[in-house]
């Protein structure tokens, strides 16, 4: 049986080769391999060589210099952003001022229907529609005083669709104000801006939005047609004073919403319009409480 091979761990020099064992068959010199030294690829002594590698070396540093530059961002110039500015507005189809006035003032605009009871006094029947804005985000709306005026019920409704009851908190019936108190509002409520109408002239471009007939939010355009005027009720029972005249369409049902600025900020509350045919239509004349009167009924001093 064959005893498989071992390898001794001794660390012993080995024997002398010199001395032949016995029976053992000479080699002549001759005839053995020569042994040769070991191969130097590489010498710190061979200067063509150390030149080489330090040639090779520059040649790689220059080039990783090279590609980091390239990849490093161009620094803009003021020339770069007025072509990207120039190129945008070439291809981009930006909303007009009015458009973003509209959106501005938007989410604030609530409709306001009034209730009573009908003649037989058996059912409740709508009275009319009217417009709001929500100048706190407690749920508190600015109108028109005639919009819910003798109403049993008010309901109101926002932007996003919510309905809700509401009840009068305060009045200012000098100009036609009434302040309202949403039961219920919505998560994101979102107040309007008041600015105040100090600096405004005829001339300025205005947006009115509100439910004209029911339909709505609409919006309409126009400027500023005068300051400080008077409206007496078709009844003639009253003047309201200090109103700013616009041209903006307004028809029945905008009674109570906003007159805002290119900046979609407050400045009026839509009041009236002026039609000598008296057909409660309009014709190019329409009145708006300034917002500083509207504010004072909630007892708000904003300005």
């Amino acid at each position: 049986m064959r005893r498989p091979a071992r390898y001794s761990s001794s660390s012993r020099p080995l024997a002398d080769m010199s001395r032949e064992p016995p029976g053992a068959v000479a080699v002549p010199a001759a005839t053995a391999p020569a042994m040769l030294p070991p191969a130097r690829f590489f010498s710190l002594s061979n200067p063509r060589l150390l030149w080489s590698a330090l040639l090779v070396l520059t040649v790689l540093l220059c080039l990783s210099l090279t590609l980091s530059l390239r990849s490093m961002p161009r620094k803009l110039t003021q020339d770069d952003i007025n072509a990207a500015v120039l190129k945008t507005l070439e291809t981009v189809q930006l909303p007009s001022a009015v458009a973003r006035a509209y959106d501005a003032i938007r989410p604030s605009v609530v409709r306001v229907v009034s209730y009573g009871k009908s003649k037989d006094g058996k059912e409740e029947v709508e009275y009319g529609v009217g417009t709001g804005v929500v100048i706190v985000d407690k749920g508190i709306i600015l109108t028109n005083l005639h919009v819910v005026q003798g109403a049993q019920t008010i309901k109101v409704v926002f932007a996003d669709g919510l309905e809700s009851t509401a009840h009068i908190t305060g009045l200012q019936p000098e100009n036609d104000l009434a302040v309202l108190q949403a039961h219920k509002i919505p998560d994101d409520m979102i107040a309007a801006t008041m600015r105040s109408t100090g600096d405004l002239a005829p001339g300025d471009h205005v947006l009115a939005v509100g439910y004209p007939f029911g339909i709505g939010p609409s919006a309409s355009s126009g400027v500023i047609s005068g300051l400080k005027r008077t409206f007496r009720s078709p009844e003639g029972k009253q003047d309201i004073r200090n109103l700013i005249q616009f041209d903006a369409a307004a028809n029945p049902g905008n009674s109570g919403g906003p007159l805002v600025t290119m900046d979609g900020e407050v400045v009026g509350i839509v009041t009236a319009i002026l039609n000598p045919n008296q057909q409660r239509s309009f014709v190019g004349i329409a009145f708006a409480v300034p917002i500083e009167n509207a504010a004072s009924a909630v007892g708000l001093t904003p300005f």
